[in-house]
């Protein structure tokens, strides 16, 4: 694993903003995520994360259990709206860019060049560049942000939010649903913020960083409890409901799965 300033810095940022952890949706791996449902609502782009979220850690490979998803989410968003941006492939690591043009092969999708890591703002400003350049442009309010970290993926995907909504800046469902909910006296606070959705897929295809990866959960559990209110919290259920599938993911017997495991699933709970 690379050597990643900006995610080692980001709990510092959570000390001023600690929402910044907060995902917007959580699945347990896309076969759960509702692309079209998405679409819909007025999402028309998608990042994705590649390590632990749609390959085995360090290979280029799909995993073959989200063939089917996988190509749902391709042909729901079109070419080119699909991103992959991973702090390996097409990081300032890929030496001769090997790693993204091997990336690209086997998931038909581009693989975002970026000099500097996720959650960094330069990042940030690589991944708005890229849709911006796009025929039809994507804004960051279209976007959906897919990934199995916390401190990276979700991070940066709130960071992307801005605030002082204008009232054409969201997508018509959603700026539909948002006034409801405002009428109803639900989310007042998220209001005037707009940005990225954010998915955590907090499922595993492969076991590391388990020691990191149990603390970003309990600084998740910890925000939940002291930071987030009723009301937003029923504004992020009303999101899990209307975008993610009731989808069974088929778990291995907890006498197959090693101490460590074990020990890190009672922490997480």
């Amino acid at each position: 694993m690379p050597f990643n300033l900006p995610g080692i810095l980001a709990p510092l940022h959570l000390l001023i903003n600690p929402r910044l952890v907060l995902p917007s949706v959580v699945v347990k791996d896309i076969r759960q995520i509702d692309f079209q449902a998405l679409h819909k609502a007025g999402y028309r782009g998608a990042v994705f994360d590649k390590d632990n979220c749609l390959t085995i850690p360090h290979e280029d490979c799909l995993v073959p259990e989200l063939t089917d998803a996988w190509r749902e989410c391709r042909e729901t968003f079109g070419p080119g709206n699909v991103l992959i941006v991973s702090n390996t492939a097409g990081s300032h690591i890929d030496v001769g860019e090997i790693e993204a043009e091997s990336v690209t092969h086997h998931l038909s999708v581009p693989v975002l060049r970026h000099a500097s890591l996720k959650p960094s703002y330069s990042c940030i400003k690589s991944i708005r560049a890229y849709f911006r350049s796009l025929p039809q442009p994507v804004r960051d309010e279209e976007l959906v942000i897919v990934g199995d970290r916390l401190l990276t993926d979700v991070i940066m995907a709130n960071r992307m939010a801005r605030k002082k909504l204008s009232r054409g800046a969201i997508p018509p469902d959603e700026k539909r649903a948002l006034i409801e909910e405002r009428d109803e006296g639900s989310g007042p606070a998220l209001l005037d913020r707009v940005g990225p959705l954010a998915v955590w897929t907090d499922g595993l295809w492969k076991r590391e960083s388990l020691v990191l990866r149990a603390i970003e959960k309990g600084m998740l559990k910890g925000v939940e409890r002291w930071v987030l209110g009723p009301q937003e919290a029923a504004w992020r259920e009303g999101l899990q409901h209307r975008f993610v599938k009731p989808v069974s993911v088929v778990e291995e017997p907890a006498e197959s799965r090693g101490l460590v495991r074990r020990i890190w699933e009672r922490l997480q709970r």
